[in-house]
């Protein structure tokens, strides 16, 4: 079983974007315990379907991810890959709730910390620059927010960056053909684990909202563990068709089964 696994904040504020540091100390004992192979993203889909591996990636490039996860995961030597949304470098995630609940209001990293942690290992990626629902956007638009990105990372960093996650997870047809033309790999969220059909600029991810519990990444590739993946992934979009319908029943089904 190959899956991405996808972080926002290292925090204990409990929200739907937050992994309690204790919690993700959990997850760095089980990534470094080498019962799983831990690669780079651009590494993943080049191995075999059969082996048991996973890329680890941040969204949104907080403050947090400097002190509070970066730090455990070099200790480890574990590889990760971190998306910045460029146009919020050095402020905080005013762009609005996320679609499935509360955000904590979190301070963005800056140029200088941004360069260091490339410097220190840490793999940068595209996030657009202002944090946008691309299907709202077409033309010029579309193109500033995924070629603008691109540059500000070039010029800030040096480095043009090789993959690029969807706000939101959000995508629709001219989203993906521009960031296909671009990017060599791209990250939706949607809840699954690698499969042979995934185009490589829509690829899967497993949020770590959903991986908190005690023991929970235990049982990764067995079973049980892709039974799960698969139920959570249907009450999912369950809940996201009702916050269509009706927003209030959409985020208490998310609420009682979280």
């Amino acid at each position: 079983m190959k899956a991405i696994l996808t972080y926002h904040s290292v925090d204990a504020s409990g929200s739907v974007i937050s992994i309690d540091p204790e919690a993700f100390d959990g997850h760095v004992r089980w990534l470094a315990s080498h019962r799983t192979a831990v690669v780079p993203l651009s590494d993943l889909l080049a191995l075999p379907d059969d082996t048991d591996a996973v890329a680890i990636t941040f969204d949104d490039a907080f403050t947090n991810f400097g002190t509070e996860a970066w730090p455990r995961l070099k200790d480890c030597g574990l590889p990760v890959t971190l998306f910045v949304p460029t146009g919020y470098v050095g402020r905080t995630n005013s762009w609005g709730e996320t679609p499935g609940g509360h955000m904590p209001p979190l301070s963005i990293l800056d140029w200088r910390a941004l360069a260091r942690l490339q410097e220190d290992g840490v793999t940068l990626g595209a996030h657009s620059r202002t944090h946008p629902d691309l299907r709202a956007l077409d033309g010029s638009a579309l193109h500033d927010e995924i070629d603008g990105c691109i540059e500000d990372l070039r010029r800030e960093t040096g480095t043009r960056p090789n993959a690029f996650a969807y706000p939101y997870g959000y995508w629709s047809s001219s989203a993906a053909a521009a960031v296909g033309a671009r990017f060599q790999h791209a990250c939706t969220t949607e809840l699954s684990a690698l499969r042979l059909t995934d185009s490589p600029h829509l690829l899967p991810r497993l949020d770590a909202f959903y991986l908190h519990g005690p023991g929970r990444l235990d049982n990764f590739g067995q079973w049980s563990f892709r039974q799960f993946i698969r139920l959570r992934s249907s009450v999912r979009k369950l809940g996201q068709r009702l916050r269509v319908a009706s927003p209030f029943e959409g985020r208490k089904l998310a609420a009682l089964l979280a």
